[in-house]
């Protein structure tokens, strides 16, 4: 910072809603592109993800006798019932042959000089899949917003889908400064934009904002360092500069020196240089930010656990708070307040969020316990 720029000072905190309103209304999905399927692990569904109806026609479920349900009536293993024509041999995935309308086990059709008897009571639609019910054409298999597990991908493949369209935000993560924190805060900001449908691409550290921001091979730009009042500090004079300035001070603890803006249409995350307030951010705005460049559901994926707390947490009116916990049986136990030491991050199993209208929660609340990346 030249000796004439003012000192980065925060005139205000921004209520954490107001913040997430201004991600939802201003920040635009990304434009969709086809690809692979076996590609498409967590990225974002752009369209309803459809499939021909499957099977065409009726298939066997499982290796057995393919015949009429009606001619097993009464069947049992002491009083087998003849059936009038010996039943074909079927194999799981063939088609069933006309006149029959389920599959016995191996076992429960007995077949001495060529004469067939079932030993079992057999069910219509027993052992077979029915035309239209592995996919029905008119339900998509999953729908335009939803992230794709890898479950998913295997019924796409199965159901004969090769190529899918997707939303695939490319987010360029900039370390402002070379500490050895910055760069620990900034692979694990990549590393959740992959694991969420995100194309990550981690810049050296030390690149200047001004040049990220010039460049344009990126949907959105997240840097971490720079954002306080230090000597050294500029990210948020250079984004105000260079684009917009939308924030500059979060009510989020930690993380109150945040900023977010925009230059031109592509929205810039500006993260504290301390490990727990980039990744309390990060939690919070960074994956709404996310989730609106991929156009996701909101939540989609994102598993909770209810427990109850173990002791009172206090928090100031005014201030979300991110809060680490450690489970312990059904109990969750509050490891930091403010500031969140590597070894409560380290020594927790997840977080809660204390939301900015509340002053805690009593010991015995029943709190939503959120896993860390």
């Amino acid at each position: 910072m030249a000796a004439s720029e003012p000192i980065q000072t925060i005139s205000k905190l921004t209520p954490l809603t107001d913040i997430l309103l201004t991600v939802d209304a201003e920040v635009k999905p990304v434009t969709p592109r086809t690809i692979e399927v076996f590609a498409a692990a967590g990225r974002t569904l752009a369209a309803d993800g459809l499939a021909p109806s499957r099977p065409a026609s009726a298939l066997a479920l499982q290796d057995g006798w393919a015949l009429s349900a009606d001619e097993t009536l009464g069947a049992g293993s002491h009083t087998p019932s003849p059936l009038v024509r010996t039943p074909s041999r079927i194999e799981v995935g063939q088609a069933l042959p006309a006149g029959t309308d389920s599959v016995a086990p191996i076992d429960a059709v007995k077949v001495i000089d060529g004469r067939a008897e079932a030993l079992i009571v057999v069910n219509p639609g027993d052992g077979v899949l029915a035309a239209g019910t592995d996919s029905d054409s008119a339900i998509p298999l999953r729908r335009a917003g939803e992230r794709l597990r890898n479950t998913d991908l295997a019924a796409f493949s199965a159901a004969g889908i090769a190529r899918i369209t997707v939303r695939e935000p490319r987010i360029r993560v900039l370390p402002v400064r070379g500490s050895g924190i910055i760069n620990a805060a900034a692979r694990l900001v990549a590393a959740d934009i992959e694991r969420r449908g995100g194309a990550a691409r981690l810049d050296d550290s030390g690149r200047g904002l001004d040049v990220a921001m010039a460049a344009e091979s990126a949907d959105a730009i997240v840097a971490i360092g720079g954002t306080g009042s230090g000597r050294n500090d500029s990210s948020v004079q250079t984004l105000a500069r260079e684009g917009q300035l939308t924030v500059h001070g979060m009510a989020l603890t930690p993380g109150e020196t945040s900023a977010f803006g925009f230059v031109g249409v592509r929205p810039v995350l500006l993260l504290p240089g301390r490990l727990d307030a980039a990744l309390s951010v990060w939690l919070i705005v960074g994956r709404r930010l996310l989730d609106r460049l991929a156009a996701a559901k909101s939540g989609d994926n994102e598993p909770t656990e209810t427990l109850t707390l173990a002791r009172k947490v206090s928090s100031t009116i005014g201030l979300a708070e991110v809060v680490p916990v450690r489970r312990n049986g059904t109990e969750a136990e509050p490891m930091a307040i403010k500031y969140l030491s590597l070894s409560s991050l380290t020594r927790s199993d997840g977080w809660i969020l204390v939301p900015a209208d509340s002053e805690g929660y009593s010991a015995g609340s029943s709190v939503q316990v959120r896993p860390w990346p």
